[in-house]
């Protein structure tokens, strides 16, 4: 499915999306989801789920120097590449899972995500206080977390099928119209390059 985007485009150029999940279990609700976001990427993107998260270390400012650890510089350079990133997180204790915290600590000093068009998805039961804090946790590493950037999914597993794809046509809209306004402020920022 094309998703048609009015004004700048990229015609011609990958743009190159990268997404993290905020839970490491492969059949969670956020995995399930990432998973399905490529079937309404546009022909133009080339759309990756990085799944190295639970082996990066619990960070520690004495390993992030020169030459932090080989996981800790994958991942990165990864985010570096990435046109434009999205995160979907669960909710966990009333904020984001500590892997994703985690991720999202190794990323302060190095500051892959600083400007860089982010969406944020949070897929969870409730998940209010976890899209608050991944909102706040963005907004420190000057994420561009841009207007129409967010996505609150409350009680996700009840709006997905056994093949993980959003049975309610709201939220299946309101994914397209996300995509679209990452897509479309990645083009923004390209227009200034």
């Amino acid at each position: 499915m094309s998703i048609i985007i009015e004004g700048e485009s990229r015609i011609g150029t990958k743009i190159n999306i990268v997404a993290l999940s905020g839970s490491i279990r492969k059949q969670s609700s956020t995995q399930k989801a990432l998973r399905n976001l490529k079937n309404v990427m546009p022909e133009n993107v080339d759309y990756e789920i990085y799944h190295g998260m639970e082996n990066l270390p619990h960070f520690n400012p004495e390993l992030d120097g020169d030459q932090p650890p080989e996981e800790v510089q994958v991942y990165r350079e990864l985010l570096s590449r990435a046109d434009g990133v999205i995160i979907c997180t669960p909710e966990y204790i009333k904020g984001v899972p500590g892997v994703l915290k985690n991720a999202l600590e190794w990323l302060v000093s190095s500051a892959e995500l600083y400007t860089k068009p982010v969406a944020a998805i949070t897929a969870s039961g409730n998940g209010e206080n976890a899209h608050q804090a991944l909102e706040l946790h963005l907004s420190m590493l000057h994420a561009n977390v841009f207007d129409g950037g967010a996505l609150l999914i409350s009680g996700a597993d009840s709006k997905l099928n056994e093949d993980g794809k959003f049975v309610k046509s709201e939220v299946n809209a309101s994914i397209k119209l996300l995509i679209a306004k990452l897509i479309e402020e990645i083009n923004k920022g390209a227009s200034f390059k």
